[in-house]
């Protein structure tokens, strides 16, 4: 049993959540949004997962990286922990993406009403 997959992933998720409290882009901007979302996130992507074991596409394999821990047929514990980074990790990315954009139209937008600026 090698707890290693799961601690990258929880180490990964750490980090994420760091920069998330630094920008404030996600859940230190608006925990309750963030935590539903990511749960929908979860769950939307547990069910496509749950639809591909069932229609015998996604197989879990064997992995010494793997916990072991099995919490339905070819469903390992990393698998919702995974889900969960790459729903957070995404908004992360989609929020940080927005307030650099918004960042630089309201300096485009600033720097074309100064006389002489470009």
């Amino acid at each position: 049993m090698s707890f290693l997959y799961l601690a990258g992933l929880l180490a990964a998720t750490l980090c994420m959540l760091l920069i998330d409290r630094r920008f404030r882009l996600f859940f230190f901007a608006d925990p309750r949004v963030a935590a539903v979302v990511t749960l929908l996130g979860v769950v939307f992507f547990l069910v496509w997962d749950f639809a591909g074991i069932g229609l015998g596409i996604f197989l879990m394999g064997q992995s010494q990286y793997l916990t072991g821990v099995v919490l339905g047929p070819e469903m390992p514990l990393e698998e919702p922990v995974f889900l969960m980074f790459l729903s957070l990790c995404t908004m992360i990315i989609y929020t940080g993406a927005a307030k650099l954009l918004r960042h630089r139209t309201e300096q485009s937008r600033s720097s074309a009403r100064i006389p002489g600026g470009s």
